[in-house]
């Protein structure tokens, strides 16, 4: 087990991704305090806003992977694909399971509000506008290239023809 975690310290690629999805997370709190002039909790680890963390790390890992294997890896090809998916999910069943969400909380409250039934709201912030997906990609690559590059484990003139 301790040469689990050993391995896992010393592994770029997560890191890269970790790092991505903990600064994108970081961002949608200091957005959060700007505009409600308070601080919550929920933002940091919630789903939904500006930008997307779950693309910023997939995009940050994809990135890692094909700075060190080359962009025509077979590993990388797994990974962008892997990355093309999370940012299709996040920004069309996740975002239109936000507006069923929101149409629901509005029947409930139809419904339920006159008769002081509580019923508790669906979460309605969960997906992403295609522009929060596609910052969270830019944001996750250039993270990936910030943390690789320094470290020379990226070597450009090797994967020139």
């Amino acid at each position: 087990m301790t040469d689990f975690f050993k391995q896992l310290s010393n592994n770029s690629f997560f890191w890269s991704a970790v790092t991505a999805w903990v600064i994108a997370q970081s961002i949608k709190v200091i957005i959060g305090i700007i505009k409600e002039k308070r601080f919550n909790f929920k933002w940091f680890v919630g789903t939904g806003g500006m930008p997307s963390s779950h693309v910023a790390g997939v995009s940050a890992l994809a990135t890692s992977i094909g700075l060190r294997f080359g962009f025509d890896s077979p590993i990388f090809a797994v990974a962008a694909i892997f990355t093309l998916i999370i940012m299709f999910d996040a920004q069309g069943v996740r975002r239109a399971s936000g507006k069923q969400a929101g149409i629901l909380n509005k029947i409930i409250e139809d419904i339920y509000l006159k008769r002081e039934l509580k019923e508790d709201k669906l979460m309605e912030f969960l997906g992403h506008t295609p522009f929060q997906v596609i910052v969270g990609a830019v944001l996750g690559i250039a993270i990936s290239i910030m943390l690789n590059v320094p470290n020379n484990t990226f070597n450009i003139k090797a994967h020139l023809p």
